[in-house]
């Protein structure tokens, strides 16, 4: 994990510097032969097997598409500019994904930060759509952050229902799911914001959820809460097969963001994305990411 302590460090020298518009990532190389596989599943309540039909083509014709409005400013590949600052920058990070995921199981992926506002819904919903760009792909991105969400204003979807409606036993899967302009690019929001969340991501319904979903998607990506201030980062984690952790250059309070990286095993922890890098930094580093991303959840 010394990419991460880099990372962190370079994050804590650029706090001096004016804040920037670049995104530096650092993950692990993929020789990850000795990374033992993630199992950090608690014992779940027992699931039965899905019901005969719910498959991929159910799913279809049961969640028509929706008319989502994304924002042009942070979502980067539903535009027909395939050069757009950043764009290149999300294709290297899913390749080195692949290239993990040939050493360790890895299709559910946790996305969060120390703090709010250091763009990780920004990198979570870009992840996603550079996921479906390559053909016969599928994803699905949820926004489990129950207590502030925010992914469906960067995409201009529907708020609800969601998954707290679901984890509240009020409605079953294909209500909660949307399938939008993208082909293949299907979302869970958050919906209706709860004071209960600790409770409902620990009820055993989260796992529930992902293991009937599971078999129809190459990746599911999940955006949950801050780390620090909320305990709903790492109960979510616990369904997860990696975590990537946005920390944004020049505003992480250094100390913040390795109390985050500890509430996670190494063996969890891929890698740290740094948002917000300043442009000048460019030549010194060799994974950046795309343009203005202030205010980003």
């Amino acid at each position: 994990m010394s990419r991460i302590h880099d990372a962190l460090k370079r994050a804590e020298q650029e706090r001096a510097t004016s804040i920037g518009t670049h995104v530096e990532v650092s993950l692990p190389q993929p020789e990850v032969e000795t990374m033992p596989m993630p199992n950090l599943q608690s014992p779940a309540p027992a699931v039965m097997a899905p019901a005969a039909g719910f498959n991929f083509e159910t799913l279809l014709a049961r969640c028509p598409q929706a008319m989502w409005q994304p924002d042009t400013r942070t979502m980067l590949f539903f535009q027909d500019d395939e050069n757009r600052i950043g764009t290149e920058e999300f294709r290297t990070l899913r390749s080195r994904l692949y290239q993990i995921r040939e050493k360790m199981p890895l299709k559910r992926l946790l996305v969060t930060s120390a703090m709010p506002k250091e763009g990780k819904s920004f990198v979570a919903a870009n992840l996603a759509q550079v996921l479906v760009r390559q053909h016969g792909r599928r994803a699905l991105v949820i926004d489990a952050d129950l207590r502030n969400p925010g992914m469906h204003r960067h995409l201009g979807a529907p708020q609800n229902p969601g998954l707290s409606d679901y984890l509240a036993g009020e409605c079953d899967e294909f209500a909660i799911l949307q399938r939008g302009p993208m082909e293949n690019l299907f979302f869970i929001p958050a919906g209706r914001v709860v004071a209960s969340a600790p409770e409902l991501l620990a009820n055993g319904r989260l796992k529930l959820l992902l293991q009937r979903i599971e078999p129809m998607f190459d990746w599911i990506i999940l955006d949950s809460s801050p780390v620090i201030p909320v305990s709903d980062s790492t109960l979510v984690a616990g369904s997860c097969d990696g975590v990537l952790l946005v920390v944004r250059s020049n505003v992480t309070p250094t100390d913040l963001a390795r109390r985050a990286r500890e509430e996670f095993p190494d063996k969890l922890l891929l890698g740290a994305i740094l948002n917000g890098a300043p442009s000048d930094k460019l030549s010194q580093s060799k994974y950046y990411y795309g343009e203005a991303l202030n205010g980003q959840a």
